[in-house]
């Protein structure tokens, strides 16, 4: 039986400030280059169908499904992943606060809950409760960690809060 035949074409993406010559199939997701590609791991393969949050990334500063999304279809565009975000040594505020409220126990969502939290307060530096619930109702925690992640949240405002407070001052 013969293959079918897969076909490639060049793409360009910047990521996490980086730009990336890559040959890629045409059916190529975008979480398919970001793992198998680039070698980053933050993003989890999780549905498949954009429905669980795992795969979550920022494009375009807006948080985004990119198990769905074709790697083609985002050149040109600005794409962050956790990595991009902070590293070890510093790592963003919602990273930080992450940690502190020791919010994971399996950690498979985390990568969604942490880009969606991004994307959020950017938009919201102070949400209330209720919107972050909202923000957060489409990444799937299969844990139960819920309770721990809320509180890493009101963390991150409050962090976010104290940040902007002691810049005014100076």
């Amino acid at each position: 039986m013969a293959a079918i035949p897969q076909f490639t074409h060049p793409i360009e993406l910047l990521v996490n400030g980086a730009n990336h010559r890559l040959t890629v199939g045409g059916s190529a997701t975008l979480l398919q280059v970001l793992r198998n590609d680039l070698g980053l791991n933050g993003p989890k393969y999780g549905c498949g169908f954009g429905q669980c949050g795992a795969c979550t990334v920022h494009v375009d500063g807006v948080a985004a499904r990119a198990c769905v999304i074709p790697a083609a279809k985002v050149q040109g565009r600005d794409i962050t992943t956790l990595e991009g975000l902070g590293d070890r040594l510093r790592p963003h505020l919602v990273q930080s606060a992450f940690i502190q409220a020791q919010a994971a126990q399996c950690g498979y969502c985390l990568n969604g809950m942490i880009m969606t939290t991004v994307a959020l307060l950017a938009q919201n530096p102070h949400p209330s409760q209720q919107a972050v619930r909202d923000a957060l109702s489409g990444n799937l925690c299969r844990c139960g960690t819920h309770v721990e992640i809320l509180a890493a949240v009101e963390h991150a405002v409050a962090m976010m809060a104290n940040t902007t407070s002691d810049m005014a001052q100076r």
